[in-house]
């Protein structure tokens, strides 16, 4: 029995709008707690290989990390440009293959990290800026997977690709700030 009362209609609209977004939260909690479960039971080799260009490879980790954060910075004040929330600026036309470019490169860029920090190394807890470094990769992996999940939906309601976008973006930076800029302050 549906009600004709507005206010029922609004809620149930609302409601099923939210519930859109259900199973992408649930895949993505799945995809954080086995990148934890995985790294906390896998004990890292420290497997060393060679990058071409760095003197080894967590300077490589760094700079890859710093690149990808440069993108996701592009790709964040593009999507306040795409959708009108930088006064006085008109969104060109090709803002929105920036927006998918430079999200694209600066995930392509995480992953390698990501592999050799969850492989060869694994969840490490030894002090508290690793810790948060270990939770913030997880939670990384499980935001974007939401994001993407929703990004093909239909019909969810609107502020929820700006809210995955951000916890996407804030842990990245997070990830950023606990690694590249903690090894360059630190070792120079």
């Amino acid at each position: 029995m549906t009600s004709s009362h507005p206010e029922a209609r609004l809620t149930t609209d609302v409601t099923a709008k939210n519930a859109r977004i259900l199973v992408p939260v649930l895949l993505g909690a799945m995809v954080t707690v086995a990148m934890g479960v995985y790294g906390a039971n896998h004990r890292g080799k420290s497997i060393v290989f060679h990058v071409s260009g760095f003197e080894n490879l967590v300077v490589a980790k760094s700079w890859l990390t710093v690149a990808a954060t440069v993108f996701a910075i592009v790709q964040g004040v593009s999507a306040l440009v795409m959708y009108g929330r930088v006064k006085g600026v008109t969104a060109p036309s090709w803002i929105g293959g920036l927006h998918r470019w430079s999200g694209r490169a600066a995930f392509f860029l995480a992953v390698p990290v990501a592999v050799f920090c969850l492989y060869g190394i694994g969840f490490q807890h030894h002090t508290p800026r690793v810790l948060v470094h270990s939770l913030l990769g997880c939670l990384f992996f499980g935001f974007f997977t939401v994001k993407m999940l929703v990004l093909t939906r239909r019909g969810v309601a609107g502020w929820v690709l700006p809210v995955l976008g951000g916890l996407a973006f804030a842990t990245l930076v997070g990830l950023s700030l606990t690694s590249a800029v903690w090894y360059f302050t630190t070792h120079g």
